[in-house]
């Protein structure tokens, strides 16, 4: 199982995601351009000292990242017509998750496997990227029995 960011915006989310990825085991892809400078000293800060443990490959652009890293993309946006508890994961799906600040543009989407959104009570339209990455991690971990023993 892995986590994909597509040109992340905020460190911090990243720190995040890679904190909570070094503890369950899943790697985590980022494709670049990033939205803050990308470095390290940053990402440590953010992740903590977790994210040294984290399992991190860096891609220049989508092209790099969809020639390199097989598996089933699932996309978490809020356009999608299946919900989170009706989606059926498998143990080598990547979940794809678009920048904090514009999602992810058409051809992520069309390049998506399956896309999938968090139900949210009405009036609500998006939960925190860091947030969303952690629902659908577990959520995808508990259906294919992948949690860390």
């Amino acid at each position: 199982m892995r986590i994909a960011l597509f040109q992340p915006d905020i460190a911090g989310n990243v720190g995040t995601i890679l904190r909570m990825a070094a503890c369950f085991g899943a790697g985590v892809d980022i494709i670049e351009p990033c939205g803050f400078p990308f470095s390290d000293r940053g990402l440590k800060r953010a992740g903590m000292d977790y994210a040294a443990d984290a399992e991190i490959r860096r891609h220049a652009d989508w092209d790099s990242f969809r020639a390199t890293v097989p598996g089933r993309l699932v996309l978490l946006t809020t356009q999608a017509e299946t919900r989170l508890p009706d989606a059926r994961f498998q143990t080598d799906d990547i979940l794809l998750m678009g920048s904090e600040s514009s999602g992810a543009p058409a051809f992520v989407h069309d390049a998506a496997d399956l896309a999938v959104r968090i139900p949210l009570r009405p009036g609500f339209r998006s939960l925190n990227v860091a947030v969303a990455a952690g629902i659908a991690l577990a959520e995808a971990m508990r259906q294919t029995g992948s949690f860390p023993e």
